[in-house]
């Protein structure tokens, strides 16, 4: 498990800073403090945005200014990047400890959202997977620097929200780690017991593992069959957590490796695919965030973990299979295979009684084509629960975009022997019928999809890089928190 950073909130002057790197943002135009105004160095900063300037004052030793742009332009994601940009510099000085000053963001901007995106930025940029390197020291014999404690610089009055968000930022960091880990390591049963573990460690946890034979008994086809082709056994993690409000299902797809089965994907990045469980990774994380910020949340989370592989057993593209909630489904390509195990997970929510639904998952490549790794795609039944959704994303950073759900799209998706088919033969609007068909699983009940196969990993943010993101973890936690407040 990733060890944590620890976060204070400190009113003291810049030279009483006590840490391995000070870093003060500044806006385009704005003068330094006065106590760096004769630093060495100082006539060279500017506050163009990203703009990172290292000066040497007499106390503290060194400081990184880093420009935010011009006020007017000022958003919490500009703090996110300013401060992984500052964590980069430590980085690079072999520094483990980082102090950054809380910038006046002036009456347009709450100093609490700066405050949180500074703690975001941080720490999702100290994240490193190392755990499978040999120890190996650097050429001068000192390790790089791995940032161990955050101190926000300013008003005590951040600390509660610089604190919340360290404990989302962190649950990032391990949802990246599930996404990091090989898939002969983040098996099904691991992703259960990570599970089983956040319920040990939180007394509002609950949760159940149905394993294959009672996915069978139940009737979960999908499952059933997109796990025919693995030795591995597949799980359905159900975790609970009972609290106020209307019962809130969290769906998260796990598909822990995914070759494609019979329909077998290209070898070129194949090895990417043992992050197709980013997003119930996602979910696991976000409920023990959430049970850790002890927010009264009333919410089921269903996670259908399982691999995707081709043998003897496996599903074949023609076969006709019967989803939990009795409609059929003509599998004509294996590696459409995430709808099949999310149908069942999102009838499964019904059952059990959720009021309102959003799942996450890797589902389709079609959603790169469309919006890159900038934003999610977001497709919704309800524009009420899809707005709700989408200003979690906002306040985030974690991106989504709406796009349009209308019954010509159910065309795509309509079987010719079966109720349906989960590939259709014409190549449109792939992410949009993708969510159409998931649709026909959730009753009626309002219910978000995001398709974050373009978000899960590559971003290339300055917080996040091009690595896995951990993407909806922080965008859950928000939301969850947000119907608290409401």
């Amino acid at each position: 498990m990733l060890s944590a950073v620890r976060v204070e909130v400190a009113d003291k002057p810049l030279a009483e800073a006590d840490a391995g790197l000070v870093a003060v943002l500044v806006f385009e135009g704005d003068d330094l403090p006065a106590e760096l105004r004769d630093a060495r160095g100082a006539d060279d900063v500017r506050g163009g945005y990203r703009k990172s300037t290292l000066i040497h004052p007499e106390s503290p030793a060194r400081v990184a200014v880093i420009g935010l742009g011009k006020p007017e332009d000022f958003a919490p994601e500009r703090a996110r990047v300013a401060a992984a940009i500052a964590v980069g510099a430590a980085d690079g000085l072999r520094a483990h400890s980082l102090a950054i000053a809380l910038p006046d963001t002036g009456a347009g901007a709450d100093s609490a959202d700066a405050a949180a995106a500074l703690v975001d930025g941080a720490i999702l940029a100290s994240y490193r997977f190392d755990r499978y390197r040999s120890a190996q020291s650097e050429e001068d014999g000192e390790a790089p620097g791995k940032l161990e404690s955050l101190t926000l610089i300013g008003d005590p009055a951040a600390a509660q929200p610089a604190e919340s968000a360290r404990i989302a930022a962190e649950a990032a960091n391990r949802a990246r780690e599930l996404q990091d880990l090989p898939s002969n390591r983040a098996t099904p049963a691991f992703l259960a017991e990570r599970a089983l573990e956040i319920a040990a460690t939180h007394d509002a946890v609950k949760v159940k593992v149905i394993e294959r034979d009672e996915m069978a008994e139940r009737g979960m086809g999908g499952l059933e069959a997109v796990s025919a082709g693995t030795d591995t056994p597949p799980k359905l993690i159900v975790m609970r957590i009972e609290g106020e409000g209307p019962l809130t299902a969290l769906v998260g797809k796990a598909v822990t490796f995914d070759s494609g089965g019979i329909s077998i994907k290209p070898a070129g990045s194949m090895h990417e695919m043992k992050m197709d469980m980013s997003g119930g990774a996602a979910v696991i994380e976000a409920m023990a965030a959430i049970a850790e910020l002890g927010l009264p949340a009333n919410l089921l989370a269903l996670i259908p973990a399982t691999e995707n592989m081709p043998s003897g057993h496996a599903v074949k593209p023609g076969d006709i299979i019967t989803q939990l909630n009795g409609k059929t489904v003509e599998v004509n390509n294996t590696d459409a295979e995430g709808r099949l195990i999310l149908a069942d997970a999102l009838a499964y929510s019904v059952e059990l009684g959720a009021e309102r639904i959003v799942d996450l998952a890797t589902l389709t490549g079609a959603v790169l084509v469309a919006l890159g790794s900038t934003y999610a795609a977001l497709v919704s039944n309800d524009d009420e629960w899809a707005g709700e959704v989408f200003a979690a994303a906002e306040r985030t950073g974690e991106l989504a975009w709406r796009l349009p759900l209308h019954d010509e799209y159910k065309q795509l998706s309509k079987g010719t022997a079966a109720d349906l088919t989960n590939a259709a033969a014409k190549r449109k609007a792939g992410t949009i019928y993708a969510a159409s068909f998931l649709e026909e699983f959730v009753d009626g009940r309002p219910w978000a999809h995001l398709d974050i196969a373009g978000t899960a990993w590559d971003v290339g943010r300055e917080y996040v890089g091009k690595g896995p993101t951990g993407y909806g973890v922080r965008l859950l936690v928000d939301l969850v928190r947000s119907q608290g407040s409401s």
